[in-house]
């Protein structure tokens, strides 16, 4: 399908009114993409988003921008670069679940090399776009030691198909590095407003006081709230370190950590209960041997019904693995970036968008 911009009340071709930079958003209807496309809109930005047919695009057609309806294909890709005519492309396009781990691969490095080669392409080097690819702390892999946060020199060593397929996406952009600005940012787990997968951590809690957790629940994570995230990305595309014309290297030169506070299990289950006004939450101690089971019952499920789960064998080895912990320093540093709220207040705003939509 050739990509073309939708007619219909709310979309394009019209302007959608902003004066500032022109953008163009991949993976714009997902969770963080829509926080992404509506700061931008209010910063005055000229925003284009590149939205499959299947894709629900009723809340960006509501917000004004320029919808351009294709697939991550290189042709396509080049054609929403030739009407959006951007100066950044934030990249956010990529599969979490999938019914097959392939799926992974197909999307998470052939989408990002399509969107590359793109930009690359562009014939004339002031044409084109500074390209923001959003990736995860799962390409870097889980924290060898849960003292020592993970920091953008260490070697990536990612332990799942996601993680493995999100650390080739980044490498398939860094081979256009020399012809492209190219910087890269890897949040840890972003929660908000939207945000289904933290929902199923909510749920429980609110409904039945519960918190399960693997093992004792003493491995900790990073968390990050999505406006805070979304502000990192914009700053990123403003003045972020760029990946060297070789390619990526050791140094982690040009990638971004993106964090704010790390917790362990236990204590964000009781930081998630004060979030939603209990007075607390029953941990539950699940064996590692059950969570394996659940993870195969899920690629059973998933393959019987033909459609992705949460809590599939591959989302289990990250769990499992240990702590996922990293460090911001890099970015706020350079970027002069930092939370604007405590991760507490984050997690209220989430808890209260849940109830408000119904989710718990």
């Amino acid at each position: 399908m050739n990509s073309q911009t939708d007619t219909s009340e709310g979309g394009e071709g019209r302007s959608n009114g902003g004066s500032g930079a022109s953008t163009l958003v991949t993976g714009a209807s997902g969770f963080i993409g829509l926080h992404l496309v509506r700061q931008l809109l209010n910063r005055g930005h000229r925003v284009s988003c590149l939205v499959r047919t299947t894709s629900n695009i009723s809340q960006l057609r509501a917000a004004g921008c320029q919808l351009i309806t294709g697939d991550l294909t290189a042709r396509e890709v080049a054609s929403a670069l030739e009407i959006s005519r951007p100066q950044t492309v934030f990249h956010l396009a990529g599969c979490v679940r999938a019914k097959q781990l392939a799926e992974f691969a197909k999307v998470n490095i052939g989408g990002t090399e399509a969107v590359a080669s793109a930009c690359a392409g562009q014939a004339q080097r002031a044409s084109r776009p500074v390209l923001v690819l959003v990736s995860s702390l799962a390409a870097a892999g889980h924290t060898l030691k849960d003292t020592q946060p993970r920091t953008e020199s260490y070697p990536p060593a990612p332990i799942s198909a996601y993680g493995r397929s999100k650390l080739g996406g980044e490498h398939a952009a860094a081979a256009y590095a020399r012809e492209l600005d190219i910087t890269v940012v890897r949040p840890c787990v972003v929660i908000g407003p939207g945000d289904q997968g933290m929902q199923q951590v909510f749920r429980p809690i609110s409904r039945w006081g519960i918190h399960a957790v693997p093992g004792r629940g003493e491995r900790r994570l990073s968390l990050l709230g999505v406006e805070d995230l979304v502000e990192c990305l914009i700053l990123a595309a403003a003045k972020g370190e760029r990946l060297p014309a070789g390619g990526m290297d050791h140094t982690g030169r040009g990638v971004y950590f993106a964090a704010a506070e790390s917790l362990s299990q236990m204590e964000l289950g009781v930081a998630i209960a004060r979030a939603l006004g209990q007075g607390g939450a029953r941990m539950i101690g699940v064996p590692e041997s059950f969570m394996r089971c659940a993870g195969f019952l899920g690629d059973a499920y998933s393959k019987v019904r033909r459609r992705p789960v949460w809590l599939s064998s591959d989302k289990v080895s990250e769990i499992l693995a240990g702590s996922w912990v990293c460090s911001s320093e890099k970015a706020l540093r350079q970027l002069g970036w930092a939370p604007t709220a405590p991760l507490a207040d984050r997690l209220r705003e989430t808890a209260e968008w849940y109830r408000a939509a119904g989710w718990l």
